[in-house]
């Protein structure tokens, strides 16, 4: 059996209850859980306070909870860029929340002069996928995976059982109209 066999056959067992199963799965997928982490990080500002070994273990604790019945090693890494997405919100958020408790306030008036804060174009990502969501499910769960994930293109179109040209395609129609929704403040976010 070979190393994504073996991630399967234990993502299976544990979503079947099997807890020796998932002791055993974090060492097989840790290295790529934290590769894609510190890619996703490699867009914030230098001085994140969360680091990738953080945001491992925090999405991970959120998997663990999950107690999903997975499907295969794409259906996980899928789940993990949803993680990953809340736990990168939920920190921005938490970090507004604390610039806006010690009187720290941004006008509009000031965008063009200061260039805007991770969290700030973190939380504008969030709130323009959500509405993309609505609109374009498959879209919006696409940059998820891609942006939030690190998941290739091909990995992405697996991950949503469709064709890389349909992948592709619905990559640069999503990435346009974030683009066009979030303006500025999301425009170097998403990779070509």
């Amino acid at each position: 059996m070979n190393r994504l066999e073996d991630v399967t056959a234990l993502l299976q067992a544990w979503s079947e209850g099997d807890a020796e199963a998932g002791e055993r799965l974090m060492p097989l997928v840790y290295a790529e859980l934290r590769r894609r982490a510190a890619q996703q990080l490699r867009g914030e500002r230098r001085a994140h306070t969360l680091e990738p070994t953080a945001l491992v273990h925090e999405a991970y604790v959120r998997l663990v909870d999950q107690r999903a019945p997975w499907q295969n090693r794409s259906h996980f890494y899928a789940v993990a860029s949803r993680m990953m997405r809340r736990v990168l919100v939920d920190h921005a958020r938490a970090r507004q929340r604390v610039k806006r408790a010690a009187g720290l306030r941004v006008s509009l008036s000031d965008v063009d002069a200061v260039q805007p804060a991770a969290e700030a174009e973190i939380l504008a990502l969030n709130e323009a996928l959500d509405e993309l969501a609505v609109r374009e499910p498959r879209q919006a769960r696409l940059v998820e995976l891609r942006y939030f994930g690190g998941l290739s293109e091909t990995e992405a179109a697996s991950a949503l059982s469709v064709s890389r040209a349909t992948a592709s395609r619905e990559w640069s129609l999503a990435r346009a109209w974030l683009h066009r929704r979030v303006r500025k403040g999301t425009s170097g976010l998403l990779p070509s």
